[in-house]
């Protein structure tokens, strides 16, 4: 039995590993153009991008792991039935509770690695990519120029303009700058270049050019004053920013512990006890959900004899989906406080529970028992009537008696 469980596992594990990639990669695609838009429009270093995806990403394996373990058993158990072997297993005496154990094995160890996902890392890595967010927003990750463009800065900082940045902004060509003090005068610069550095002043920074000519022009003197250079330092004042808001503004970035605490009947904040609630039982939920995964993969991966149709794959893809965005609206009912959020959550998970059991049951216990048997035979109708209705005449096999052409005359010397 040893071999047969390692031989499971192995087959699992491909399957496994390789949906969970693909999903967390799919959600990643989705949301890197918007974050190249947001931080293009920012003005903020492309290194960020990488910053924030990484604080993305426990978010994304959050969903993408219950998706990976699904499809990573359903795929193992319709392979094991198409090839037979699933048969040769069960005719030696090997039960589907027995087929399950390595399954669960997974599903205990992914439960566990989701919950502390969901639980702790998610929310403080959300908090980070907020923070992130409010920096691109505020300018706090660097001076945000932008090439081609007029860019003032405030407390009565200059005006700027690059023609040219290379090295990631450390170095600048063809700058023209003008600023115009409290009384009047006005000081407008050229230079072939210029680099940005700190001073020990964290309100301050110096913008240092080179090979440029100066023009000031002053308040009462008709001719203005020009000079040429081949270093000038000019101090830019930075604007001061206010730090981001603490960690625990919004439910997405508290802990388990932390929403356990304000969920209690103690809080007198209606609506933030709610809130809180209704968050802490849809992770829970979440994770429980996990342990109803290789029951739902045996049942709906295992096809009719005789048939090869992927549609327990499909369905059970649709089932896991709709089942998160009940969760997903149960949250949200709950956390109005129009129905408790205990029961807002846990109502769905027992119903989604009743009826993997009862699919389960019907594969392992009924003889000949199919789950979705009903489905799959109007899905067969369905497919014969499309392609009786394709153009061109379809080949025919002594097994597929109602798809015979009864109009065509048999040909000459064969028997009628």
């Amino acid at each position: 039995m040893l071999s047969i469980d390692r031989y499971m596992a192995r087959a699992i594990a491909v399957p496994l590993f390789a949906n969970l990639v693909i999903a967390s990669m799919l959600l990643v695609l989705d949301r890197i153009r918007l974050l190249f838009d947001f931080v293009a429009s920012e003005g903020g270093p492309v290194s960020v991008i990488w910053r924030m995806l990484a604080n993305l990403l426990p978010e994304y394996l959050g969903l993408g792991i219950p998706i990976g373990l699904l499809l990573g058993c359903l795929l193992t158990f319709r392979r094991f039935a198409i090839s037979s072997e699933l048969d040769v297993l069960r005719a030696v005496g090997v039960s589907y509770h027995r087929l399950l154990l390595v399954p669960y094995i997974y599903a205990v160890v992914l439960a566990i690695l989701n919950l502390a996902i969901v639980g702790y890392v998610q929310p403080k890595s959300r908090y980070a990519y907020e923070n992130l967010r409010y920096e691109l927003r505020t300018g706090a990750l660097g001076a945000s120029i932008k090439v081609g463009e007029f860019t003032t800065f405030p407390n009565n900082g200059p005006t700027v303009r690059i023609e040219q940045s290379k090295d990631e902004g450390r170095e600048l060509s063809g700058i023209f700058l003008q600023q115009t003090d409290r009384k009047g005068n006005t000081l407008a610069v050229t230079a072939e270049r210029g680099k940005f550095y700190g001073t020990p002043n964290p309100d301050e920074i110096i913008f240092q050019l080179t090979k440029g000519t100066l023009v000031r022009t002053e308040v009462g003197v008709p001719v203005p004053r020009v000079l040429r250079f081949d270093l000038w330092n000019v101090p830019i004042p930075l604007p001061k920013y206010e730090q981001f808001r603490a960690r625990g503004g919004k439910n997405l970035e508290r802990t388990l512990p932390e929403l356990a605490a304000l969920g209690r009947p103690t809080n007198n904040d209606e609506e933030l006890r709610d809130t809180s609630r209704a968050a802490f039982h849809f992770r829970l939920t979440e994770v429980a959900a996990m342990f109803l995964l290789p029951m739902l993969a045996l049942a709906l991966g295992v096809p009719p004899k005789r048939s090869t149709s992927a549609l327990g794959v499909f369905l059970a893809i649709v089932i896991i989906v709709t089942y998160f965005k009940v969760n997903e609206y149960g949250q949200s009912v709950g956390g109005l406080g129009k129905i408790d959020p205990f029961l807002a959550l846990w109502v769905p998970f027992a119903i989604f529970a009743a009826l993997v059991g009862w699919m389960y049951y019907t594969i392992a216990f009924v003889p000949g028992g199919q789950p979705i048997g009903a489905l799959e035979r109007v899905f067969a109708k369905i497919s014969k009537a499309v392609r009786r209705r394709l153009p061109g005449r379809r080949l025919t096999t002594p097994n597929d008696d109602d798809d015979i052409d009864e109009a065509t005359p048999p040909a000459i010397g064969a028997p009628a």
